[in-house]
């Protein structure tokens, strides 16, 4: 018995925000004080490092529950099962659903149970829940999911990964440009054919490291509301990554048996392009090899950052043939990888 993904689906905003739309912020340093620099110069740089132009906003009526519902629905359709099937459906995210000018995340009850609602399943055997880990988020769901099935508890699973971070970015902050909102979604069941989840890999970094992504004031001292928005240590965030997810992705591919010359592709998170480069750059040195050209499919220029939902969109969009010039075909040894709050690492070596 293998494991695998039968169906995709995402849901990506209409909202389109982009680099200009951020002219007329006023950025301020962590400490309140002003950035020596005008804001093109501020948004031009931050284009060169990030590789992103534009990002997806959620209309003011849609929470995470309903994005991740409606990526859901295509997951299923594109899988040919009936919902009521599902064993699990595994949600990843952060933040909860934090409706349009709201101050507070609401949780309760799970997104998982708000999305099996919306979906309409009447089974009260499909568990739903809600998974936190970051960025890494979806790509966990996706070894629970495969774990469930191993130990026979479970058949078929629901696996998505939703965010909305534009309703918790500090808009005084230059970091609240790489975020975005989206929605990713996969079924995850046991099948004959010899394909599916070849080996994972995962990693939990909390000593020295948890606090590098955390909620924090506005950069605007000024503001006296008690909201609190997402927060980031950059640099450390980076060094971090570039030193431990190449490990990671070598250790998942080592388990796996398979070459490195067989990886045809490697879907990791798009948080930041240059970084994305530098680590898949890493992970190739660790073999002694250069980075193959168009090995790294990107949709972060256009996306932007939406966390837990930018792997499974981007499967989802190469496999739609939405993504100029990049393909997975049948049979083609591909990786997922992750980093994220927590810190969180992980990675799946996968045959399509």
């Amino acid at each position: 018995m293998n494991i695998k993904i039968t169906g995709t689906g995402s849901y990506i905003p209409a909202n389109i925000e982009t680099n200009e739309d951020f002219h007329n912020h006023e950025f301020l340093n962590s400490d309140g004080s002003a950035i020596n620099a005008p804001n093109p110069v501020i948004v031009k740089k931050f284009k060169a490092i990030t590789g992103i132009d534009e990002r997806r906003y959620a209309k003011d009526h849609l929470n995470t529950s309903d994005i991740a519902s409606f990526a859901a629905e295509k997951a299923i359709d594109d899988a040919k099962i009936s919902r009521e099937d599902l064993d699990y459906i595994i949600v990843a995210h952060n933040y909860g659903d934090v409706r349009h000018d709201s101050i507070q995340s609401d949780t309760v009850p799970s997104i998982a149970s708000r999305v099996k609602h919306l979906l309409r399943i009447k089974n009260p055997k499909c568990v739903g829940y809600d998974l936190l880990f970051g960025c890494p988020g979806w790509i966990e769901g996706v070894i629970h999911a495969n774990a469930f099935i191993k130990a026979g508890i479970a058949k078929k699973c629901l696996v998505i990964g939703a965010e909305t971070l534009s309703r918790v970015i500090d808009p005084h902050d230059r970091d609240s440009m790489i975020y975005s909102d989206g929605a990713g979604a996969v079924i995850v069941e046991s099948t004959n054919e010899e394909s599916g989840i070849i080996a994972h890999e995962s990693a939990t970094f909390a000593l020295d490291e948890a606090h590098f992504i955390f909620f924090g004031e506005t950069n605007n001292q000024e503001v006296k509301d008690n909201r609190r928005y997402i927060k980031m240590y950059g640099r450390k965030i980076y060094e971090f990554a570039l030193t431990n997810v190449p490990l990671a992705m070598k250790c998942c591919l080592d388990k796996s048996g398979i070459n490195i010359k067989q990886v045809k592709k490697i879907l990791i998170h798009q948080a930041n392009e240059k970084m994305d480069e530098a680590i898949v750059k890493r992970f190739y040195e660790l073999y002694n090899m250069q980075m193959p050209n168009g090995i790294m499919p990107m949709s972060i220029g256009k996306l932007g950052n939406s966390s837990v939902a930018t792997v499974p969109t981007l499967y989802n969009m190469i496999l739609k043939g939405e993504l100029e010039n990049q393909e997975i075909n049948k049979g083609d040894i591909i990786i997922f990888a992750s980093v994220g709050a927590g810190m969180n690492i992980n990675a799946i070596v996968y045959k399509h």
